[in-house]
């Protein structure tokens, strides 16, 4: 079990950088054949999704910020490709990976604070899978050993009744259940208050340290930082040109609501950034682009806000009235729209890939853009509406419109 260390949780560096992907600072690509010849056809896709979590332990125990781990199969052959991002010891990343996963079950000494090793591992077990009670139907892990494992195993939980037994997956502690009785038979399960998907996990870390499947490298390939900032230069300058021209027309269009759109802009830059160094969001080119995006979505969301706006001051009503008017009657199609965009979101984070980056900023980027706009520039126009020369409805470019709308 872990336990969080002073600054685990927050850095409080002046370091300010944004952990980047891959594709914008470099690293490793690194693709594997997987030896399948010593699993079952029908335990197969099942061995994959259990070797796929082994090595998201093993690099994320390397230290890798949001590595990107996936299988796939092409025809009869089973490959898993490994993207390491700023990785340059790729050798030790390459001998990390390619260890066989080793499991093995140890009980506490004598002095029950510490677990140590004993004789019954992952070769004794037989199957891992999960089942369901039938009175209560909470999902538990089921688990088979073979003849020398269950009687290892009863030797095991008999001298250990009313103590915990540690699962260890490559010398990783997964999980430590209580022993209630001696077992015999080789059959036991694993209870707890376990989600499906909590008991599915477990049973594919234990399916990973009883299945014979060697990995060998297949591709290596470096990918070059340079590119990565050749692409981070081009983006951040399509960036700027972008806010400028759309913080000009805004300015220009809107006047002061518009000048109150783009402080609103700068403080979701802000939030924005903080979030990323926050929750340590790795951003790719993929990201950039979502980012990009959002900037776009965040601003549509002051147009439709300051066109009710504008629509109720034609109405012949006063600036502090039609503000307040103009936020609640824009939030239905605000809400619905963003609602569509973030389900949207969800499922591309769901579908994992090159996508998910893409996705994850989006989804932020939408958020923030709606706390900014009906927090922050909400209240920058509260500040101003029941000033007297607010009802100048030329700062508004209102009375511009009436003459053309005879």
């Amino acid at each position: 079990m872990h336990v969080a260390k002073n600054g685990d949780l927050i850095n409080y560096s002046s370091n300010i950088n944004i952990k980047q992907g891959l594709d914008l600072q470099g690293g490793s690509h690194l693709v594997y054949t997987v030896d399948m010849s010593g699993v079952a056809e029908k335990e197969r896709s099942d061995a994959l999704a259990s070797l796929q979590k082994v090595i998201e332990n093993r690099v994320n125990a390397f230290g890798v910020s949001e590595p990107v781990i996936y299988t796939a199969k092409n025809g009869g052959e089973y490959r898993l490709t490994v993207e390491l991002a700023g990785v340059k010891d790729t050798q030790a990343a390459m001998d990390l990976i390619g260890k066989t996963a080793k499991l093995d079950f140890r009980e506490l000494d004598a002095a029950g604070t510490n677990f140590q090793k004993t004789d019954l591992t992952g070769s004794d077990l037989t199957k891992a899978s999960v089942a369901f009670d039938q009175s209560t139907n909470a999902p538990y892990v089921a688990i088979e050993f073979n003849a020398a494992g269950a009687t290892l195993f009863d030797t095991l939980t008999a001298r250990n009744v009313g103590k915990p037994l540690g699962i260890y997956l490559d010398d990783q502690l997964i999980s430590y259940p209580n022993v209630s009785q001696e077992i015999t038979g080789g059959k036991a399960q694993i209870t707890g208050k376990y989600t499906y998907t909590e008991a599915r996990n477990l049973a594919i870390q234990l399916d990973a340290g009883r299945l014979p499947m060697p990995i060998n490298i297949a591709e290596q390939r470096t990918v070059e930082a340079t590119l990565g900032q050749d692409s981070i230069h081009k983006s951040i300058v399509a960036a700027i040109i972008g806010i400028l021209i759309v913080s000009l027309f805004m300015i220009f269009y809107y006047r002061v609501l518009g000048v109150f759109s783009t402080i609103g802009l700068g403080l979701y830059l802000l939030f924005t950034i903080a979030l990323f160094k926050l929750f340590g969001i790795t951003l790719t080119m993929g990201g950039v682009a979502g980012l990009i995006l959002s900037i776009g979505m965040s601003m549509e969301t002051d147009v439709l806000v300051f066109e009710r706006i504008r629509e109720e001051m034609r109405n012949g009503r006063t600036f502090a009235y039609a503000s307040s008017l103009g936020f609640t009657r824009a939030w239905t199609s605000i809400r619905d729209s963003n609602a569509v965009s973030l389900i949207i979101c969800g499922l591309l984070i769901w579908a994992g890939g090159t996508v998910r980056g893409f996705a994850i900023v989006l989804a932020l980027g939408i958020v923030v853009g709606l706390v900014t706009t009906f927090l922050g520039t909400r209240a920058l126009i509260n500040l101003i509406a029941r000033r007297k020369f607010a009802e100048d409805t030329r700062l508004f470019n209102v009375a511009k419109e009436k003459e053309v709308s005879k």
